[in-house]
């Protein structure tokens, strides 16, 4: 995989409107925590808000990390790792 571009969350963090604007150019959102994963189909038109709470940690900023490949948005980091998810 290629980066495009990289961004430091420390340095330049990322809120509601930069996560809205990442998911409306994605047709899935894949986001993992622990052992949770959830996946949604955002060409099904889901609630801002249910977008927002996959993308946003407890600070309101984007979580890390949060990357694009194809046209799945991938936000937060699976324990077993990528390779586990399609």
């Amino acid at each position: 995989m290629e980066v495009g571009a990289e961004t430091n969350s420390r340095k330049e963090p990322k809120g509601r409107r930069e996560a809205l604007e990442m998911a409306r150019q994605a047709s899935r959102l894949v986001a993992a925590k622990g052992t949770t994963v959830r996946e949604l189909d955002l060409a099904s038109k889901p609630h801002e808000a249910e977008i927002l709470a996959l993308m946003l940690g407890p600070t309101g900023n984007l979580r890390a990390p949060t990357f694009v490949a194809g046209g799945t948005l991938y936000v937060g980091f699976p324990r077993e790792g990528f390779e586990s998810l399609g």
